[in-house]
């Protein structure tokens, strides 16, 4: 019986040894197959497109951000008409050049291992690509995300364009980072600021891009009594506080995200004039794929647009008379019109906000989850002296690990969504004109109608090792918001009042909104 007994026992534990065989096998040849669909990818797309020196002439300069220049092409070749590059940067600084490395980290494949695609990627333009592709288009929506493809770029090619493009970059940008000269790939991607027949249309094509920024406050219990401002005033507006008293900025913006956000055309309308009166980098006008308005990044839009604001923007006017029929003192209004309509009818702002209400525990909390995946002390709750928020905090120290990761995942997807970029672009409409590629609009003021579409760009995943910096950002800015409020002033930052902002350009006014 005994004898029995040991022989069903041998016997289950062989056919649960052959089930993990065969399970490994599975597993392998799973592994193996999208490994393989990978590289013969990565084959032909070396195979098909790489851009030598001689190709720089036909590329130009776009713009850029923290971590990518963006070029335009002007040349012939059909494989890049209507397309733009995006192509990495390398900090000057050895300290930041860590935090952009190119592959994943060992704690970044635990955030992530759920998606095998990103787990193999073997440079940052994949990474991009897949990110796009596989995180942000099921929450986004496939009808407004392009991830883009690589194509291969030769050392000799980056060279070159830095060169042609040094002069045009802002100073700080170029003070801050260079061409990433020994990287194999680029990203290559629709230019959204065109139309696909705009190139052989008569019409004139006009994009705006728009960084929204937060759309909504914080709602957490974790966010410290002393950061309870965070709750009143929109994280952009305290961040305008804190540029400006760093002198990273000359004047303050008057857009809040919560108008943009708010679903009142009113309030949109007003959201789109205060962009339009001070630019940063939050707003781009372009005219048939060419910049035409709006700042590159640089510390005053004024380094850019040689002339006062009021200039601007009667020079802005004159060039959308082919495209808006309204008289010069009722364009730039029509235009604000017409952006407004197309946020409002879309509802890609609805979208983008839930994703960036994904961050439900605020930075302040989040960041708890990020020591537990490191496995490492938290530096956080080292420093807490208020014993309800000790307790309070520990509540992350005791989740699953699982948990944890996905607090701190959702967390970074909500920050891709907070950092990135809309592009509207529209094109007239001829009378009779139907076409069922696009959406389209009807403009009141000028009886006009428009075809439109909508993307999202720089969608980029954020760096697990950027948590402690975002962390970090958020209790500067918070402090300095705080340091110079004026206390008669309810909510008026000191810098604010001293910065005097401009009020309007062109026919545009703007007056504080009243927030519901």
């Amino acid at each position: 019986m005994a004898g029995t007994a040991m022989r069903n026992s041998g016997s289950e534990v062989s056919i649960i040894s052959l089930k993990l065989v065969i399970f490994v096998d599975c597993l392998g040849l799973w592994v193996f197959s999208i490994l393989t669909n990978v590289q013969w990818l990565q084959l032909f797309i070396n195979m098909e497109l790489i851009l030598e020196k001689e190709d720089a002439d036909d590329w130009l300069y776009r713009g850029e951000g923290a971590a990518n220049l963006v070029l335009g092409y002007s040349g012939s070749s059909s494989a890049f008409v209507g397309k733009v590059i995006r192509v990495p940067k390398a900090p000057l600084k050895k300290s930041e050049a860590v935090i952009s490395a190119t592959m994943l980290t060992t704690h970044e494949q635990l955030l992530w291992k759920d998606m095998l695609e990103l787990m193999i990627c073997s440079s940052k333009e994949m990474i991009s690509h897949f990110f796009a592709l596989h995180v942000m288009c099921p929450l986004l929506g496939y009808t407004h995300i392009d991830a883009g493809r690589q194509v291969r770029v030769s050392k000799e090619f980056l060279e070159e364009v830095e060169k042609r493009i040094i002069g045009l970059r802002p100073v700080w940008r170029v003070d801050a980072a260079k061409v990433n000269t020994f990287c194999d790939y680029a990203l290559l991607m629709p230019d959204h600021s065109l139309f696909s027949h705009g190139l052989l249309s008569e019409s004139h094509c006009i994009a705006v891009e728009v960084k929204p920024k937060c759309g909504f406050l914080p709602f957490s219990s974790f966010i410290a009594e002393a950061n309870a401002i965070k709750k009143k005033v929109s994280r952009f507006k305290m961040h305008q506080a804190h540029k400006f008293h760093q002198g990273e900025i000359s004047e303050l913006s008057l857009y809040d995200p919560l108008d943009l956000f708010s679903g009142s055309k009113e309030r949109m309308s007003h959201a789109l004039g205060s962009l339009f009166t001070t630019p940063q980098n939050n707003f781009h006008v372009f005219l048939d794929g060419l910049l035409i308005y709006g700042g590159l990044g640089g510390y005053s839009e004024a380094t850019y647009f040689l002339m006062d604001a009021c200039e601007r923007g009667k020079e802005f006017v004159s060039m959308l008379d082919g495209v808006i029929k309204a008289s010069n003192d009722m364009r730039l209004s029509s235009f604000i019109e017409l952006v407004t309509e197309a946020f409002h009818h879309s509802g890609v702002l609805n979208k983008l906000l839930e994703v960036q209400k994904l961050d439900l525990f605020d930075i302040e909390g989040a960041i708890h989850a990020y020591y537990d995946i490191i496995s490492q002390p938290c530096n956080i709750c080292k420093n807490l002296h208020d014993e309800e928020m000790i307790q309070r905090c520990s509540f992350f120290h005791s989740l699953p690990l699982e948990e944890s990761l996905k607090i701190v995942r959702e967390y970074l997807i909500s920050v891709t969504a907070k950092d990135c970029s809309v592009m509207i672009s529209f094109q007239p409409r001829r009378a009779g004109e139907m076409d069922d590629i696009y959406d389209s609009i009807y403009l009141t003021s000028t009886s006009q109608s428009f075809n439109y579409k909508v993307h999202f760009i720089d969608l980029d995943m954020k760096p697990l090792k950027k948590m402690v910096y975002h962390y970090e950002l958020d209790q500067k800015i918070t402090s300095c918001y705080r340091m110079h409020m004026v206390k008669a002033g309810a909510g008026n930052c000191e810098c604010v009042q001293n910065a005097e902002p401009r009020t309007g350009v062109i026919g545009i006014k703007h007056e504080q909104s009243n927030k519901v």
